[in-house]
């Protein structure tokens, strides 16, 4: 069940309803049944997934960004 945006053409109210189905529902402020369905883009997200794992930590000995062992201070 998506979540639409819409617009009361009567009082120009902007609201959110999860909407089943092409059901369109009343104004929450007005109750009027002349309502927009706005344009809106989805949301992404940017977490990480679970199975990626963080990149390695610096070298202990030199600082080499590339992790242990990628350096040759041994």
């Amino acid at each position: 069940m998506p979540i639409y945006e819409f617009t009361c053409s009567e009082c120009r109210h902007e609201f959110e309803e999860l909407v089943h189905g092409g059901v369109r529902p009343p104004c929450p402020r007005c109750g009027s049944g002349k309502i927009e369905k706005k344009f809106s883009a989805f949301a992404v997200s940017a977490a990480p997934k679970a199975e990626e794992s963080p990149p390695p930590g610096a070298c202990g000995r030199c600082g080499d960004p590339r992790g242990p062992g990628a350096c040759s201070v041994n």
